[in-house]
């Protein structure tokens, strides 16, 4: 899914000063980790915008330099936790949502000892990060989409954030993909292979599984109560058609209202473009978290 991606480069990260790195979340593996920066100045408490990086659920790493439009958050004033979770050649869905939600409790659970404010949680996700982003938004209390043995030390600590940044996610059918990519002669329909992404993330060919894609599709979860997002996918996107943004949009206006939901569609933008990392659309993504997180 993310093969317009260049190759990723380790992120240099030698300028910010308050950093802890490879922290694990949970004990299950050793992708369980994530890495925590601060503002240079300031002590805090500062608000959390937690991050999922793209790969197709099948590579990426939270140091990739993908992640550096992320990270222009300290300068805004966050704090920036970027995460890791288990990749579809180590285990299937849910494991991935698992994971994001288990580094989520991990935050709030340990907010004091990182200079965090806990009850001002954002998520941003690219990619196949966004899909995950984007569950972490509408389902904090959906048990079935949560580990019970990694919630064990912090059960008192919800999952649940308070705002969501998508860039050009799958949002709606793992299935509906190849008809819409078809339909707009945008790209190659290839998503329901075998071998595709999304059939290596749910462990079956997703054709053969339709109750399952439902099950991992965040539109199938969207209620009142979901937390305000800000979806941004490119109109011209040849790996995850942008009807699944515009179609995640209508129902999030039709089950939540308006107010819940802002739809930015990017003339000229492929997946992955670099026009979703340039000053102008970082600083709507960041006035968007500044409303609803500070």
């Amino acid at each position: 899914m993310d093969d317009l991606f260049p190759p990723p480069q380790s992120m240099n990260t030698s300028h910010i000063k308050r950093k802890w790195l490879d922290i694990s979340y949970a004990d299950k593996s050793d992708a369980q980790k994530l890495d925590i920066y601060l503002p240079n100045k300031g002590n805090g408490p500062f608000p959390v915008i937690a991050t999922f990086h793209g790969g197709a659920w099948m590579f990426g790493d939270k140091g990739d330099d993908m992640n550096l439009p992320f990270l222009e958050g300290l300068k805004r004033g966050y704090a920036v936790a970027c995460v890791n979770y288990r990749l579809s050649g180590e285990a299937h869905f849910p494991s991935q949502i698992h994971d994001c939600k288990t580094a989520i409790r991990y935050l709030r659970t340990n907010a004091v000892d990182y200079c965090l404010d806990g009850t001002r949680i954002g998520a941003w996700g690219a990619s196949a990060g966004g899909h995950l982003a984007a569950l972490l938004g509408t389902t904090p209390r959906v048990r079935g989409l949560d580990d019970p043995s990694m919630r064990k030390t912090n059960t008192r600590f919800s999952c649940k954030v308070q705002a969501v940044t998508i860039w050009f996610g799958p949002l709606e059918d793992f299935i509906k993909m190849d008809e819409q990519l078809a339909a707009s002669g945008m790209g190659t329909p290839n998503h329901s292979n075998e071998d595709s992404p999304e059939s290596q993330l749910l462990g079956r060919k997703i054709t053969d599984v339709p109750a399952l894609v439902k099950y991992g599709s965040p539109m199938t979860y969207i209620k009142p109560s979901a937390p305000p997002f800000l979806i941004q996918h490119g109109l011209n996107d040849s790996i995850v058609p942008v009807e699944q943004a515009i179609n995640f949009a209508a129902k999030m206006e039709k089950v939540a209202g308006t107010d819940r939901v802002t739809l930015d569609l990017l003339k000229g933008a492929d997946h992955g473009d670099p026009l979703f990392g340039k000053p102008r659309n970082l600083q709507r993504v960041f006035d968007f978290f500044d409303l609803h997180l500070k």
